[in-house]
């Protein structure tokens, strides 16, 4: 109940507090009004019957006729307005003297009490002495005790008290249902504020635009309050933002001009130290070998760098029209001797796309490196060219074991290595490759095909038609 209540918006949990405080003080009004009118009721209903049965007893005449005592003036006109049911007797036989019609013979007992209730009836007894002539002798007056049982039905003044109950319980629900109904209609008022708060900063969500204000109320309540220090607090987001903004573009520019200026050094120290390789023996020979090689990977790293550098700074390379096709069979023709025990084919079409064919050339590289860095001996790697819906599709897929589960959700960030990386890579390879189609206007992602292995496509939007040459669909590009 109180986690329901709980989950519910402050809209209806004010109108229902609301409503609730308001049926709890109807229900205790109600409980209080309902017992002190159901015994003002009954109070008046018994002082009624007291003084219409005093009055009978006042205006009550009685006289022989026949040899038998009757009573001389109509009791039912005193029963008529009351529904009320009357009964005259002997006070010491209880004999009946006169009755209304279906007056309930009410027990002896009755006619000594001055109040009782027999049979669903209140009773009222008045028992008194009246003067009348005496039957033998007409000039003679003498004093008869007589009883008077004068009666009304109970569930009469039970109905109106039900009745006042009823309409107390209908006021009760009606007032509830009224107070939440009037909390729904506040609360929304005093919260429309909080409403519009709310929908701004789901935009400034959607749109991710700090720079966005918050209307904030002409008043001087919390909400205002609230509004100005989120308004202040989006500022200064705008703010934090800018300047963190401002900081990543001077630092890709410095790592753009660094790697950059990075490239003439190395490509000095690559020549000496291909030259001293050449020349010195032994191990001279072979620390030389060895700076060779460090220094032509370091070679490689910088140039990588420069690529993603240049892609985050957003600095785009000279695009001409190309046909990805013969990029493809050019790097593939590069891999080749170093394929090793794979197997390696190229199916290409035609597919000319704008681009930079040497970023172009880096991204097949890497594909088709990757696929044969990480997968087993007599592993059979396929890489295809086409066009399909207005797009260029280049798919490397390989039967090797696939990508672990996981690194597939980061496997395009950098410095990503799989456990089993044998090519002592950086994890730029395929940073690269997705910074490279996604600054030529596509995407890369990775498939797990059922049959197994990985497979990697790339889609970038195409051009015309190629015109040139062919390359021939199904080429070899290394056989083991």
């Amino acid at each position: 109940m109180i986690r329901s209540f709980a989950s519910r918006s402050i809209r209806w949990r004010l109108a229902l507090l609301s409503g609730g405080a308001t049926f709890l003080v109807l229900c205790v009004f109600a409980l209080v009004m309902g017992q002190l009118t159901a015994s003002r009721i009954r109070s008046d209903f018994n002082n009624q019957l007291a003084a219409a049965v005093d009055d009978l007893r006042d205006h009550l005449q009685l006289e022989y006729k026949g040899g038998r005592l009757v009573v001389d003036n109509s009791i039912s006109d005193y029963a008529a307005p009351n529904h009320a049911v009357i009964r005259v007797l002997w006070a010491n036989t209880g004999r009946v003297i006169d009755e209304t019609k279906n007056a309930p013979d009410f027990p002896l007992g009755t006619a000594d009490r001055r109040t009782d209730e027999v049979g669903g009836y209140r009773v009222e007894t008045r028992t008194f002495g009246r003067f009348v002539r005496l039957p033998n002798d007409l000039k003679q007056i003498g004093t008869i005790a007589v009883s008077v049982q004068y009666a009304r039905r109970v569930s009469d003044v039970e109905a109106t008290v039900h009745r006042v109950r009823l309409f107390l319980v209908l006021g009760v629900l009606a007032g509830t249902g009224l107070a939440l109904a009037l909390g729904l209609a506040l609360s929304r008022r005093a919260l429309a504020p909080i409403s519009r708060l709310t929908a701004t900063a789901r935009d400034i969500e959607a749109t991710r635009d700090p720079s966005r204000r918050v209307p904030v109320p002409d008043t001087a309540d919390e909400v205002a309050e609230l509004a100005r220090t989120l308004d202040g607090m989006l500022q200064a987001l705008e703010e934090s933002r800018a300047g963190t903004a401002a900081m990543l573009d001077r630092q890709r520019q410095f790592v753009a001009d660094a790697s950059h200026e990075l490239r003439t050094p190395l490509t000095s120290v690559l020549a000496n130290l291909e030259l001293l390789a050449e020349v010195l023996d032994g191990e001279r020979a072979e620390a030389a070998q060895s700076a060779l090689r460090s220094t032509q990977r370091m070679r490689r790293l910088v140039a990588d760098l420069l690529l993603l550098a240049r892609a985050d700074a957003r600095r785009r390379a000279p695009h001409a029209l190309t046909d990805l096709s013969e990029v493809v069979v050019d790097a593939a023709a590069e891999l080749g001797p170093m394929a090793e025990d794979h197997i390696l084919t190229v199916d290409t079409d035609p597919a000319t796309i704008d681009g930079a064919r040497d970023e172009l050339h880096r991204m097949a590289l890497n594909l088709m490196q990757n696929a044969l860095g990480h997968t087993p001996a007599g592993t059979h790697v396929r890489v295809t060219v086409g066009r399909s819906d207005g797009e260029v599709r280049l798919v490397v897929s390989d039967d090797g074991p696939g990508v672990p589960p996981e690194l597939q959700d980061r496997i395009f960030e950098r410095f990503v290595r799989g456990d089993g990386d044998r090519g002592g890579s950086t994890g730029l390879g395929l940073a690269i490759v997705r910074a490279v189609a996604r600054t030529h206007g596509g995407d890369v992602r990775l498939e797990s095909p059922p049959a197994g292995g990985a497979r990697f496509v790339v889609t970038l939007p195409a051009l015309g038609r190629a015109a040139g040459r062919r390359p021939e669909a199904g080429a070899t590009a290394a056989t083991a």
